[in-house]
């Protein structure tokens, strides 16, 4: 017996238009109710903010008026409905037009909204979410499709053409932020390390791709991505040029304290090109390190112990837990005391800081919490993107999360730093004597 015809969605041809099918289909086909619910919430709550701003302009220039009374500055309709890409999906909104009738041209005001920016179409939100789909070995043809899935299916304006665009111009951003002058610029605090994300970076047999990143607290108390740039390991070699190249740029202030793990190439290279800057080893790392040559059932009990070293109120405190933790393990995990020895002085600088800054100079925190996600997520592809593009969109990231990072706990003692007065346990020691 012949098999009837049917059509994509495996429905027989002649049973297309049975009402039963098409009230099925109309309720497959339909969104979310939800989802509806969202995007109609973020849609009135765009349009309030949109028509807020627009009254706002219009109230602060209410007292200019022509001699019969009437204001100059007046809204006048609204520009043709446009829509933006959200996270919600796509949202219809208008923006109000403002006329200035000032006869004067030259006295005329220009309304330049900031909650709906000319000629924007997507939020940052999106722009964020793309370098994320290139990184993960997304094909630019293929954006269009992976973007309906996460924002709705009218992401199609966000074509491949659109996305090269894109590309371009945040390479084209790394370029220049990586040439910019530093001149005038103070880090006060540096915190360092060599992130192995599996990026589309070009292979090389012979070498290991790192990306090497330099994130800065400033003397006002905020953190600022420095230098994002892949190398060769981390090796004193890239970790020297990097840091001549800052030199290079103008940044003559040399740090008050560098903070990183114990790659040696670091350290080796700033001692070179930053004499003068003191070192603080980062106790996330040193912790592992140290548990990594323990047995599994001693680390519980061992790492607690550690956390009473750095968490210590006072130096004093945190090396007699120091040497109460050499006592303990010494005899059995000799290997895990040798590598927690051998860097005790400047695992313990932190403590001639201010005691607001410990939580944020004890470990390169500021640094993993940008990258962890990169780090975890990223898996290697297939095809591999070019070097140029891959860092840009690092870049784009890190830049990203740099701009929610909060400042340093009581930022305004980074002066007393930058001053060169003298802290101990944390306490300044000018209020001690007053």
């Amino acid at each position: 017996m012949n098999q009837s015809k049917t059509d994509r969605q495996g429905v027989p041809v002649d049973q297309q238009f049975d009402p039963e099918v098409i009230s099925f289909r109309a309720q497959f086909d339909q969104k979310s109710p939800l989802d509806e619910i969202v995007r109609e919430g973020a849609r009135r709550m765009l349009q309030s903010a949109i028509d807020a701003e627009v009254e706002a302009f219009i109230a602060r220039h209410a007292e200019r008026t022509d001699e019969q009374g009437r204001r100059l500055v007046v809204k006048n309709g609204a520009l043709p409905e446009r829509e933006i890409l959200t996270g919600a999906g796509s949202i219809p909104v208008r923006q109000g037009r403002v006329r200035d009738n000032d006869p004067d041209r030259n006295r005329r005001v220009t309304f330049s909204p900031s909650v709906l920016p000319s000629y924007l179409r997507k939020t940052a939100a999106i722009e964020e979410l793309i370098p994320w789909l290139f990184l993960k070995g997304i094909s630019t043809g293929d954006f269009g499709e992976a973007l309906q899935a996460l924002v709705g299916e009218r992401a199609a304006g966000l074509s491949a053409n659109v996305v090269c665009r894109l590309k371009e111009q945040w390479c084209s951003a790394y370029d220049d932020w990586s040439k910019r002058s530093l001149a005038g610029k103070h880090y006060v605090y540096v915190w360092a390390d060599g992130i192995y994300a599996k990026v589309r970076l070009e292979d090389d047999a012979n070498k290991k791709q790192c990306l090497l990143v330099l994130l800065g607290a400033t003397a006002d108390g905020k953190k600022e991505l420095i230098a994002v740039l892949d190398g060769y390991r981390e090796s004193e070699q890239s970790w020297s040029e990097l840091l001549i190249d800052l030199k290079q740029r103008e940044l003559k202030m040399a740090p008050k304290v560098a903070v990183g793990d114990g790659a040696l190439g670091f350290w080796a290279a700033l001692r070179k090109v930053f004499p003068d800057t003191r070192e603080q080893r980062c106790w996330v790392h040193k912790t592992a390190n140290v548990l990594n040559k323990m047995p599994k059932s001693v680390q519980p009990k061992a790492k607690g112990d550690l956390h009473e070293i750095w968490q210590a109120e006072t130096k004093v405190d945190a090396d007699k837990a120091f040497d109460a933790f050499i006592e303990k393990y010494g005899a059995k995990y000799s290997q895990a005391c040798d590598c927690l020895q051998k860097d005790r002085d400047v695992l313990l600088t932190f403590y001639d800081f201010p005691a607001e800054h410990w939580s944020h100079l004890r470990t390169t925190n500021p640094i993993e919490s940008t990258f962890a996600t990169i780090r975890l997520r990223h898996r290697k592809t297939k095809g591999n993107g070019t070097r140029r593009a891959s860092l840009a969109m690092m870049f784009k990231l890190a830049d990203s999360a740099s701009k929610k990072r909060r400042r340093l706990n009581c930022h305004e003692k980074i002066t007393l730093v930058i001053e060169g007065r003298t802290f101990k346990e944390g306490i300044l020691q000018d209020e001690i004597a007053a």
